[in-house]
């Protein structure tokens, strides 16, 4: 594909299948476990291989997910073991996209990080096909977008909400910007079997400890809640910057003894023991969880923001409630821990809506379009 000419898509396409599938680099700050890094591994495994041949470049030493990349087949190189970015690893990064200038067809950066450096030292490299991401709520702003936004020569978002931003706040024409929709693998999150239904009334969140999930209102609205229905647990899935912080506020809590939390990991087991699935973001994308939550079954209890609304129906698949507000969010917990026919009835639903719009498959062929026509 290096040596398609870079003025037509359907030249390009054609060079494609003549001289093989176009390199695609994935550039990623780690493989640590998260959203992005699993959304990577599955796009990456999900392509078609005789139009695209992805490759993940990881900037720090983060290596959660390295057994899967080579379980799927998907290399991945490590340009740094730094813990964090820094000069060297900024170094690291601009000395590889130098090296490999001509040899690279497109350059796909993820998360905030790699989304900045990427493009920048992508482009100064003069790299031909350079694709930007968004992919959470906060991503426009971190990223700079104001003043970076014409760096790439196309744009993907996981949501309508952040497409909207894009092209609304940002200006961006909306033949460059696209929505793509995060994919679920439907086949690995299955709901478990009917025998094995849980007992307990747990409501689960699957989130980084940080400023966007705002677990603060949570734990405000379990302390509602759990005066309510004395069987309710709650359980946290996750680690992040503010994992102390939240562990602080869990030790003060007034129902302590029946909240949990663990680190992040293969989140089945978790969504096997739950009864509800909740978030209480202050900013979003289109989370991973929630989509994982639909396809193990899960009825959803969330905050209507970013693209939640995209994926939760209201009173279909789940209830929303308004950001930062507690009492709100322990009202639809309270109304879904109320109703178990309801609960199961939305975990079907969003079970079906999984299979029906968020699959890899879907996912893969869309972000393709994007790549067959980028010039």
């Amino acid at each position: 594909m290096t040596q398609a000419p870079a003025d037509s898509g359907d030249k390009r396409q054609s060079a494609g299948r003549a001289f093989g599938p176009a390199r695609l680099v994935m550039l990623l700050q780690d493989l640590s476990f998260g959203g992005t890094q699993r959304q990577a591994l599955e796009l990456a495994r999900a392509l078609d291989p005789d139009k695209y041949r992805p490759e993940i470049w990881v900037m720090t030493r983060g290596r959660d997910f390295a057994p899967l990349a080579a379980n799927y087949g998907v290399p991945a190189v490590w340009l740094s073991d730094g813990a964090n970015v820094g000069i060297r690893e900024l170094g690291a990064l601009r000395r590889k996209l130098i090296e490999e200038r001509g040899k690279v067809d497109i350059l796909l950066p993820l998360t905030a990080i790699p989304t900045i450096w990427g493009r920048i030292f992508g482009r100064l490299a003069g790299y031909p096909a350079i694709v930007g991401t968004c992919r959470g709520g906060g991503a426009p702003k971190r990223q700079h977008e104001r003043f970076l936004k014409g760096l790439a020569h196309r744009h993907i978002c996981n949501s309508q909400a952040l497409a909207d931003i894009m092209t609304g706040r940002y200006g961006l024409p909306a033949k460059r910007v696209t929505a793509i929709p995060n994919g679920v693998d439907i086949d690995f999150f299955t709901p478990p079997p009917e025998e094995l239904r849980p007992v307990r009334e747990v409501i689960l969140c699957v989130a980084r400890f940080c400023e966007d999930k705002d677990h603060e209102t949570l734990l405000q609205a379990f302390a509602l809640t759990a005066e309510r229905f004395k069987r309710a647990e709650l359980w946290l899935v996750g680690n992040g910057p503010l994992a102390a912080s939240v562990t602080r506020q869990v030790a003060r809590h007034p129902a302590r003894s029946r909240i949990r939390a663990y680190p992040g990991g293969d989140p089945r087991p978790f969504y096997q023991q739950a009864s509800i699935l909740t978030l209480s973001s202050v900013r979003e994308g289109l989370p991973n969880v929630i989509l994982e939550g639909m396809a193990m079954g899960l009825p959803v209890a969330a905050t209507r923001v970013g693209g939640v609304p995209e994926a939760v129906e209201e009173g279909v698949t789940g209830l929303l409630a308004p950001a930062r507000d507690p009492a709100a969010l322990a009202g639809i917990l309270d109304a879904l821990l109320a109703d178990e026919p309801r609960r199961l009835a939305m975990g079907r639903a969003g079970r079906e809506k999984a299979v029906s719009r968020y699959s890899l498959h879907a996912m893969a062929r869309a972000h393709e379009a994007v790549f067959d026509a980028l010039p």
